[in-house]
């Protein structure tokens, strides 16, 4: 069976565990967890990021230091994870989902302003397998209305937006380095903002509500409880397996641009015989080979070709079920205008495997058997 994902492993992993382990230091804030945060801001361009346990964990900081309370509104995809929808509603925001675009899966930016009411406080684009909504749109329509953006680049690691790393551009950003990602801890995430004036009321939320960070630095003769928190500190073993990866992203990237370049042009006959729809890059982005996913006729063909593919040994899956057909989507938000794309697009989707070291005589054997079904 070739799998769908097989978690990323550079090889330097259990290496650098162990000397976590031996450190005497294996709580949050170690010697790697801050190793990845350098290099995530020197590699990226992000003034402050702060590892945590989750990109759900990402979100919901983000959501407590845009400030969201009760009743605010939250503008964003239903073509998404649940977290995105989640870190919002603990706060009590009301959720306004908006139609896609068809081409990228992104959140359409024309939609957004007609979604804007005067309780709008926070619009979260999620930018999906690594490619860029359209940022300077989303801002300009941020700016002139006094709202928040979030980014969910959860997928997004190592990919771009007009040479700007995505997570860097709105007033957060959140990754996830899940074992399905292109840079994996396991469990974990990443929360980046660039405002200066954010990073004390952070790192108290991210420590329990504690001014902990502040004291350990030598700025405060003792840490007390100070604010509201929890504990969003990933282990320093977790951040010692990511480093290992980190310091091999280039090569990591360019592997999976390989595996992703490999299934453009072996499935490009079945796209020009209409079989089938191949991911659209637009210009101004750069993505990261987060997924490969194709697009068929319909629902129908969708559960025919997956079937076919596990009788023939090939794991493919489907993706999100929109959020707001689901029953917490229906009891925390709505849909506002007209679910043109939404639901129709994701019932098309098939995503194939993708996954650092994906050989070349698998992905040949993936594309043989997706052109044969479509030939039968």
């Amino acid at each position: 069976m070739i799998n769908f994902n097989v978690p990323p492993f550079a090889g330097k992993e259990l290496e650098y565990i162990r000397q976590a382990v031996e450190s005497g230091k294996i709580s949050g804030d170690g010697l790697f967890t801050k190793k990845c945060s350098d290099w995530m801001s020197e590699a990226y361009g992000l003034r402050h990021v702060l590892l945590t346990t989750s990109c759900t964990h990402a979100l919901e900081m983000a959501a407590v230091l845009s400030g969201v309370q009760p009743g605010d509104e939250v503008i964003l995809p239903s073509y998404t994870f649940v977290s995105t929808a989640d870190a919002f509603v603990q706060r009590g925001a009301r959720l306004v989902f908006v139609d896609i675009r068809p081409e990228t899966m992104n959140l359409d930016e024309r939609l957004i302003e007609d979604a804007i009411t005067e309780k709008t406080k926070v619009i979260v684009p999620v930018h999906y397998a690594g490619v860029g909504c359209a940022m300077d749109e989303i801002m300009e329509i941020a700016g002139r209305h006094g709202v928040k953006v979030v980014e969910d680049a959860a997928q997004g690691a190592g990919a771009y937006y007009k040479g700007r790393a995505l997570g860097s551009i709105g007033d957060f950003g959140c990754y996830s380095f899940h074992e399905t990602k292109n840079y994996s801890m396991g469990e974990g995430g990443a929360l980046a903002f660039p405002d200066d004036g954010v990073k004390d009321a952070a790192e108290i939320l991210r420590e329990k509500g504690t001014n902990r960070s502040q004291f350990f630095r030598g700025q405060i003769d003792k840490y007390r409880w100070v604010d509201y928190g929890s504990s969003y500190l990933p282990s320093d073993m977790n951040a010692a397996y990511l480093w290992a990866q980190l310091e091999e992203a280039d090569i990591i990237r360019e592997d999976r641009l390989a595996s992703f370049g490999h299934y453009q042009e072996g499935l490009r006959p079945l796209a020009d015989k209409g079989y089938i729809e191949q991911p659209f890059i637009p210009d101004y982005a750069e993505h990261n080979a987060h997924m490969y996913y194709i697009k068929v006729k319909d629902l129908e063909t969708r559960t025919r070709l997956i079937s076919y593919l596990k009788e023939q040994e090939v794991q493919a899956v489907f993706h999100y079920v929109p959020l707001h057909s689901a029953p917490a989507g229906r009891k925390f938000g709505y849909f506002h205008g007209e679910d043109r794309y939404t639901t129709k697009e994701s019932e098309r989707i098939l995503r194939l495997p993708m996954y650092y070291r994906l050989k070349q005589e698998d992905r040949e054997r993936i594309i043989e058997r997706v052109t044969a079904f479509f030939e039968a």
